[in-house]
């Protein structure tokens, strides 16, 4: 049975985490398959989202440590040539959205894979906490980078240090997930979300928009300000800039092709 289910649906690539008899926990193959899906997501030009979700009732317990633990001992977390860390922490540039939907525990790496996606949603009846701290290690796949952001200093060092669980009212409170929905329709928004974005807007634009919000986190904001009358310009002299001005003349829905 596969760790991680793909499958295409027109534009969007949804993403399954299927180990519900071990509560989602990541073992080596799982991690390894997350990222491969992630790397699909990046080099198919049809695609254009992607949504991330859990078989069962629940996200992801986290790491499974007995079958990952040797190898973070061995300070080793390489990723295979048709894998990309899907936790976003290589460095490399992402060009495409995901919507991640989460349900029952989410913990640890699994509120790092809500960090690192572009829009979260969480069931109702969520439960988070970020372990590590209880168990001798502390964060390593992004939340002590993304969560002070996300939720300010106090409000993550607030869950952090301690590893005590919250839910998804106070999820919603500090910004870690966008929204909150009724237990059981947390797919269906992320897909909803998803498919906004992957047939009403511009796949150019979309890109454009994530490059310069990631340049303003990693290189400051000035390195972003220095590139927005450049970027845009650009994107008007594509085929789908002169669709988006065409469309609003005409008072009409936009046809956007990707070029």
């Amino acid at each position: 049975m596969p760790t991680v289910i793909v499958e295409k649906r027109d534009h969007l690539l949804l993403i399954w985490l299927n180990r519900p008899d071990k509560r989602n926990a990541f073992n080596i193959e799982m991690l390894e398959d997350l990222g491969r899906a992630y790397e699909r997501l990046e080099r198919d030009e049809e695609l254009r989202a992607g949504v991330l979700y859990a078989v069962g009732d629940n996200f992801t317990a986290g790491l499974d440590l007995v079958d990952v633990a040797p190898r973070l001992v061995g300070g080793v977390m390489e990723w295979p040539d048709d894998a990309r860390d899907p936790w976003r922490n290589d460095g490399r540039p992402w060009t495409k959205p995901v919507v991640a939907a989460a349900q029952g525990w989410c913990l640890t790496l699994g509120i790092e894979l809500l960090l690192a996606a572009d829009i979260r949603i969480a069931a109702e009846d969520t439960r988070f906490a970020q372990l590590e701290v209880q168990r001798g290690i502390y964060p390593f796949g992004g939340a002590t980078t993304r969560l002070p952001r996300e939720a300010g200093w106090g409000n993550a060092m607030r869950w952090l240090l301690t590893g005590d669980e919250f839910g998804a009212a106070e999820a919603l409170r500090i910004g870690l997930v966008a929204e909150t929905v009724t237990p059981g329709a947390q797919l269906d928004r992320a897909v909803e979300l998803a498919e906004r974005i992957a047939r009403g807007a511009a796949p150019l634009g979309v890109r454009a928009t994530l490059t310069a919000a990631q340049r303003a986190i990693r290189e400051g904001d000035s390195a972003a300000e220095d590139r927005f009358v450049g970027d845009v310009a650009a994107l008007f002299a594509t085929k789908d800039g002169a669709e988006g001005v065409q469309s609003f003349v005409e008072r009409r829905a936009a046809h956007f092709v990707g070029a």
